[in-house]
Parts: C-alpha cells; sequence; structure tokens
C-alpha cells in the first residue's frame, strides 16, 4: 500500500472539525506527563468498554515513535485504500467493536520512525483528513508522553471535545501529569479528567492490599486542579497480560471486578463529554 509522505502539508492552517472528521461527534485525548504509567493500556480497554457500552469508537495511535496498539490489539494486518467521493481513503482496521489507525499498520515490527517534528504533525493530520472514520461517538487518541509537537498539533488543528490525563499514584508522575494537565487548558482543550492507573495491588494468595505507588494521587491531583476524578484501576497481572497477547482485559475478563472498573470510567468520561457539550451550546445560545 502506498503511503503519503507525511511531511506534505504539514505548514497548513488549522481548520474545523468539519473538515477533517465530518462524522465524528466527540474528541478525546488520553494523555500523561510521563511514560511508563500505562496510559495506552487505558486508552485501548477504555476504548472497548465504551464500545461494548454502545457506542461508535475509534482509536487513533498518536504515539509514533512507540506505536503499541498494534500488539495491543492482536492487529497484523495492513489496512486497505478505499474510494470515498471520489478520493482514496485509508479504512481504519477494525478490531474488538473498535475502528484503529496505526503507524504501526504501515511499516515494519523493527523499524524506528526517525522523524523530526514536522513529519510527525504531518502524519497525525492525515490519520484524520485521510482516514475514512465514518460516523463516530467518539474518536480517542492515544497521545505519546509529555507536551510536544503531537499534543500541540492535534489541539490546533481540530476543536477538541477534551482531554483525560493518565497518571499512577505516586509524587514523580502526580509532577509531570500536572505540567500535562496545565498544558491542555494553555491551549484551551478542556480536562474532562484524571484517570489513576496502578492504584494498589491485591494479593491473589492472601487477599491483601498493597499501596504499591502511594494512595490517592489522582484523586488529590483531580481535586487540586478542579477537574472530575475518572476512577481508578489496579495492577493485575492479567491486564499486563493482555496487553500483551493482544487480548485486552476487558475481552478476556469482560465480567470480572477490574474490568468493570473500565467500564465504570467509561461511563463518567461519557457523562463529562455530556456535560461540556451541554455547557458549550448553551454558550452558543447566548452569543
Amino acid at each position: 500500500m502506498a503511503y503519503k509522505n507525511p511531511n506534505l502539508n504539514n505548514n497548513a492552517a488549522p481548520s474545523g472539525q468539519s473538515e477533517y472528521l465530518p462524522g465524528v461527534k466527540n474528541t478525546i485525548a488520553v494523555a500523561s506527563g510521563k511514560g511508563g504509567v500505562g496510559k495506552s493500556t487505558v486508552a485501548v480497554n477504555l476504548a472497548i468498554a465504551m464500545a461494548k457500552d454502545g457506542a461508535k469508537v475509534g482509536l487513533i495511535d498518536a504515539d509514533l515513535y512507540g506505536p503499541s496498539i498494534p500488539m495491543m490489539l492482536g492487529i497484523n494486518e495492513k489496512p486497505e485504500m478505499e474510494v470515498i467521493d471520489g478520493k482514496q481513503k485509508i479504512k481504519p482496521i477494525e478490531n474488538y467493536g473498535i475502528k484503529v489507525m496505526s503507524i504501526g499498520f504501515l511499516i515494519d515490527d523493527n523499524d524506528p520512525v526517525i522523524w523530526r517534528g514536522a513529519m510527525a504533525s504531518g502524519a497525525i493530520k492525515q490519520f484524520m483528513s485521510d482516514v475514512n472514520w465514518g460516523e463516530l461517538d467518539y474518536l480517542i487518541f492515544d497521545l505519546p508522553p509529555g507536551t510536544g509537537d503531537i499534543q500541540l498539533t492535534i489541539a490546533q488543528t481540530i476543536p477538541m471535545t477534551g482531554s483525560i490525563i493518565v497518571t499512577t499514584p505516586q509524587d514523580v508522575s502526580l509532577i509531570d501529569a500536572k505540567k500535562a494537565l496545565k498544558m491542555f487548558r494553555k491551549v484551551n482543550v478542556p480536562v474532562l479528567g484524571v484517570i489513576e492507573n496502578m492504584s494498589y495491588f491485591v494479593a491473589p494468595d492472601t487477599g491483601n492490599r498493597y499501596d504499591i505507588f502511594g494512595v490517592g494521587g489522582g484523586e488529590k491531583l483531580a481535586g487540586e486542579l478542579e477537574t472530575k476524578f475518572l476512577g481508578g484501576i489496579p495492577i493485575d497481572i492479567s491486564i499486563r497480560e493482555g496487553g500483551d497477547s493482544g487480548k485486552p482485559f476487558v475481552i478476556q475478563n469482560p465480567d470480572s471486578e477490574y474490568a468493570q472498573k473500565f467500564i465504570e470510567i467509561g461511563k463518567n468520561l461519557a457523562e463529562q463529554v455530556k456535560i461540556k457539550n451541554a455547557a458549550a451550546s448553551k454558550i452558543e445560545i447566548k452569543l
């Protein structure tokens, strides 16, 4: 499959969502201030949980330098091209009830992506404009860690519905999560809430709970910066195994207590989106 040079048109002026994603109702960035907090694991399981709850969901793997979504979803195929209204479009791959696009579908597993910021920004724009996403209730962006080019490109290209911040309870993670949260507010992207990953560990042999990374850090961060605490997800070997095997936890263990936490977080997120959209509608009416 031919892949357009991602460096083309990367200086185009930001446009409205109708041009890039005409059939997408809500766009949500899943972000973290630092790597290693389980952001992609959260994004994948959250997207599937929301789809299982009846929503039409898409997922963009925006972590171009470390695309992990193909492995987590067990996708080994390459996307096909199709003609929509006379234009060539990439058909997103569907698995577990969600539509997916990743740079990992277009390159060899062992090939590094060695791009400067402008090329990465161009590729992200193509993932929005050149992919036939169709009608979606939510398009989730799994962002790379930090506050760099890709985050800014998305925020400046489409009017984002909002962002969610993934953190662990420990202070070193919270420091960077706070920076990510403040970055979104500076570029006028609403922060819909905080998700705390690796909240605690329950030993399977004794049932004892261990707060390995501390207690309540995510909830404290949400309270301090006046946003919603969407929920906490514990450490569990099955969650890790699901990501490595390509069968996400909410698919392998749909009725488990921890899968229900993902579903609950998805419902909390949907409620925050509803509240945000209702508030935006009132402002438009007043204007």
